[in-house]
C-alpha cells in the first residue's frame, strides 16, 4: 500500500487540483465515516480520502463516480463464446495448453525431517503469538473501499489508478461491509463471459458491483473473513492460510471502520524487521530442499505461446495466483500473475485475450515484481531475506538449467516458521 499522509478534519468536504492544491468541493458526503481512507461516493465525479468530521480531502485520480441506478438492476448476459472439443484439441497439438510437472523423491527426499519439531523451532509462533494485529498496522498507508453500487469498470480502473490489488465493499444499505473486490473477481468476469474481439462487453462492464455479486455468487454469499485489531498476527496467520485468501481487513469492532488490508507480504515484512531482536532457529540454515518448503507437486505453468485466455483457465480452476512462464526448451523466462490481469483493465484489451502470455508480458506498462528464482540448495534464511528485501509474493524454484522445479510462496513460508510449530497444516486443511 502506498503511503498517503493523515490530514486534519476541517469540517467540510475537500478536493485536489491537478496542481495538488486542496479546494473545497462543497459536496457532502452521505458515506460513513472512515478515518483516513479513499472513498468514491454517489454524488459525481468524486473520488476523496474520508477524514474525521465526515470531510474529505479528494484524490481524483480515475474520475470514478458512483451513480445511484434507479430500479432494479439487470442480470449478467450468459457467457459466450464457449471453447468447443475442437478448439481445445486444435490448442493441444499446438502445445499451447497449461502444463503440470511432480518432482519426485529423488530430488526432495522422501519427507520433510523433524527440524520445525525442535523448542528453538517455535519462536516465530511465540513472536507471532506476543503481538496483535495492530502493531502491524503502519503509521500511514493508503486504503481504498468502494460502495457496492460502483460500476464494475470504474471500480477495477480506480484499483489499477491507486496501485492496490483488493478494496473493502460497503453496501450503503445494509450499513456495512459485506466483501471485498479483488484481481480474482476481474479474471472471473474475463473468465465467464469472454467474447471474441468482434464482440464488446460494454453490458459487462457497465453493470455494478452488488450486481456481479448478485450473479456471481447466487445467493451463497459467504461471510466477509476479517480480524479485530486486538487479534494476534498468529491468528492473523492461521486466518490468511485456512480461508486461502490473500487479504485480511482489519476492522475495529466498535466503529467498523476498517484500519488496514493485512498481507502475507506485510506480516513477514513485520516479522524480518523486528525479527532481529529474537534468536533464530537452527532451521533456517537448512536448504528448502531438507525443509521442502513451498509447492514441488502437480505444479502449473504455462508456456509462452499460449493464449492469455489459457492463464485464466489456470488462475480459476487451480486457485493459484502466479504462473511460471516457460519457453519451447521448458525453461522459465517469466511469471505471469494475477495481477498482470489486472492491467488489461487500463489498457482496455480484455476483449482480445488470444494474444500470448509472451505479448502480454511485452506489453505492461510497468515492471512488476518479474521473475526471481531460488535453487534447492539455497539455505531457507537467503530465501526469506530475498522476499522481504525484493517485496515478491513468491519464488520460483529452478535448478541450474532455469527448469522449473517449483515454487515458494509466502503462504509456504509463513505455514513453516509460524503454523508447522504449533502443529497446524492450514494449507492442506
Amino acid at each position: 500500500w502506498g503511503p498517503g499522509e493523515g490530514e486534519e478534519g476541517h469540517g467540510g468536504c475537500l478536493s485536489s487540483d491537478s496542481e495538488g492544491n486542496t479546494v473545497c468541493s462543497g459536496i457532502p458526503c452521505p458515506a460513513p465515516s472512515l478515518p483516513g481512507t479513499d472513498k468514491f461516493c454517489p454524488n459525481g465525479a468524486y473520488a476523496g480520502r474520508e477524514l474525521s468530521g465526515g470531510c474529505s480531502l479528494g484524490r481524483d485520480v480515475v474520475g470514478a463516480q458512483l451513480i445511484a441506478g434507479v430500479g432494479v438492476p439487470t442480470g449478467f448476459p450468459e457467457a459466450l463464446h464457449p471453447r468447443g472439443e475442437e478448439e481445445e484439441e486444435e490448442e493441444k497439438q499446438k502445445g499451447s495448453g497449461p502444463i503440470t510437472f511432480t518432482l519426485g523423491n529423488e530430488i526432495l527426499g522422501l519427507e520433510p525431517d523433524n527440524n520445525f519439531q525442535s523448542p528453538d523451532a517455535e519462536v516465530y509462533m511465540h513472536f507471532m503469538r506476543s503481538h496483535c494485529c495492530y502493531d502491524a498496522v503502519p503509521t500511514s498507508c493508503k486504503l481504498v473501499v468502494f460502495d457496492t453500487t460502483l460500476e464494475i469498470k470504474k471500480a477495477f480502473v480506480a484499483l489499477v489508478a491507486n496501485g492496490v490489488r483488493a478494496a473493502p465493499l460497503w453496501d450503503s444499505k445494509m450499513q456495512t461491509f459485506v466483501g471485498m473486490l479483488t484481481i480474482t473477481d476481474f479474471i472471473n468476469i474475463l473468465h465467464r463471459y469472454y467474447r471474441s474481439p468482434l464482440v464488446q462487453i460494454y453490458e459487462v462492464e457497465e453493470h455494478k458491483i452488488e450486481t456481479w455479486r448478485e450473479v456471481y455468487l447466487q445467493g451463497s454469499f459467504k461471510p466477509l473473513v476479517y480480524i479485530s485489531p486486538s487479534d494476534s498476527l498468529f491468528d492473523a496467520v492461521y486466518s490468511l492460510i485456512k480461508h486461502k485468501i490473500h487479504r485480511l481487513p482489519v476492522i475495529e469492532p466498535i466503529s467498523g471502520n476498517v484500519l488496514h488490508i493485512l498481507t502475507h507480504k506485510r506480516i513477514l515484512k513485520f516479522l524480518h524487521i523486528f525479527g532481529s531482536t529474537i534468536p533464530k532457529p537452527r532451521f533456517l540454515k537448512k536448504t528448502v530442499q531438507e525443509l521442502c518448503v513451498g509447492t514441488f507437486r502437480d505444479v502449473a505453468v504455462v508456456p509462452e505461446n499460449a493464449p492469455v485466455y489459457a492463464a485464466l483457465e489456470i488462475f480459476v480452476d487451480r486457485r493459484v495466483s502466479a504462473l511460471p512462464v516457460v519457453n519451447a526448451a521448458g525453461q522459465v523466462v517469466g511469471l505471469y500473475s494475477r495481477f498482470d490481469v489486472i492491467h488489461l483493465a487500463a489498457q482496455k484489451t480484455y476483449n482480445n485475450l488470444d494474444i500470448s502470455v509472451r505479448e502480454a508480458l511485452q506489453q505492461r506498462t510497468v515492471c512488476l515484481e518479474g521473475v526471481l528464482t531460488c535453487y534447492p540448495h539455497e539455505t531457507m534464511e537467503d530465501i526469506i531475506d530475498r522476499i522481504a528485501e525484493e517485496q515478491v509474493h513468491r519464488l520460483v524454484l529452478v535448478d541450474e538449467n532455469r527448469y522449473p522445479r517449483g515454487i515458494v510462496s509466502l503462504s509456504d513460508i509463513l505455514q513453516a516458521l509460524v503454523l508447522t510449530p504449533a502443529g497446524i497444516d492450514a494449507l492442506n486443511s
